[in-house]
C-alpha cells in the first residue's frame, strides 16, 4: 500500500513539484496550503509522514509542529521541515519544535526522497521494537507507548527511538557519532548537534516524572542511560 504524505506549503508551484517527486517515488501526495487545510486532511485520513513548510499564513510551521506533537492523533507522525532558512539556529529551532528532519530549499527530488525513505524506515523499525523496562520506566512496544510507573510519557518519534536504544543499552557511554549511527542510521547525514537537541527534548519529557536524571551527560565523551539517576 502506498504511503500517504501530506505536503503543507502555501505555494502551489512548490506543492506540485514535491507531489510530482512523490508520485515518482510511489508515494501518495496530499496537498494543504495552510494550517486549516492541513488539519482537514489529517482528520480525513492520518498521513504516514508530513512535509511541512516553515513559513505559512496564519500559524507557522514551527507552531504547527509543536501543536501536532502534543496531539494524540498526530504526535507519532514523522515530520520533515521544508524551508529556505538554513542557518544553524534555524535548524535547531526546527528540531526543537518536534520535527524529525530538516531539508533546506532549494533541494533536489533525489535528496527529498532519500530523506523521506530514511525517516519512514526509522518509523517502521520502531514498529518491530519489543517492550523493555528500566526502573520505573517502561516501553510497551506493541502499543508504541512509554510509561513512567502508570503515567503515560509523551514522546515524538525520534525521542521514542532514542529512548528505546538507551533502554536496551544501559550503563554504556555513547558518543554523538555512535548515537547518530545507531538511532538515525549511518547512511543518513545529520549534524552531531541534532543529538543534543533530541537529548534535551527527551529529558524535558521525563522531567515531570523525575526521571530526566536517567539520561546522563558524560563530559568529553557523550551520553549514558542508567537506572541509577545522578
Amino acid at each position: 500500500m502506498q504511503k500517504r504524505i501530506l505536503i503543507v506549503d502555501d505555494e502551489p508551484a512548490i506543492r506540485e513539484m514535491v507531489a510530482f517527486a512523490l508520485r515518482k517515488g510511489e508515494y501518495e501526495p496530499v496537498h494543504a496550503g495552510d494550517a486549516r487545510e492541513a488539519q482537514t486532511a489529517i482528520a480525513e485520513k492520518v498521513p504516514d509522514l508530513i512535509l511541512l513548510d516553515w513559513m505559512l499564513p496564519g500559524a507557522s510551521g514551527l507552531e504547527l509542529a509543536r501543536r501536532w506533537r502534543k496531539d494524540e492523533l498526530t504526535r507519532d507522525i514523522p515530520i520533515i521541515m521544508l524551508t529556505a532558512r538554513g542557518e544553524e539556529n534555524d535548524r535547531v529551532s526546527g528540531l526543537e519544535s518536534g520535527v524529525d528532519d530538516y531539508v533546506v530549499k532549494p533541494f533536489s527530488a533525489r535528496e527529498l526522497l532519500a530523506r523521506i525513505r530514511a525517516v519512514l524506515r526509522r518509523s517502521r523499525e520502531d514498529d518491530d521494537d519489543g517492550s523493555v523496562t528500566v526502573g520505573s520506566l517502561r516501553i510497551d512496544g506493541a502499543a508504541h507507548r512509554v510509561f513512567a510507573g502508570e503515567q503515560s510519557v509523551h514522546l515524538g518519534p525520534t525521542e521514542y527511538r532514542l529512548l528505546h536504544f538507551f533502554m536496551t543499552h544501559t550503563d554504556r557511554v555513547y558518543t554523538r557519532t555512535q548515537l547518530l549511527d545507531h538511532v538515525w542510521g549511518g547512511n543518513v547525514y545529520v549534524e552531531e548537534r541534532t543529538v543534543d537537541v533530541h537529548i534535551r527534548r527527551l529529558r524535558k519529557a521525563l522531567e515531570p516524572h523525575r526521571l530526566d536524571g536517567m539520561v546522563q551527560t558524560v563530559r568529553g565523551s557523550g551520553y549514558r542511560f542508567s537506572a541509577a539517576t545522578t
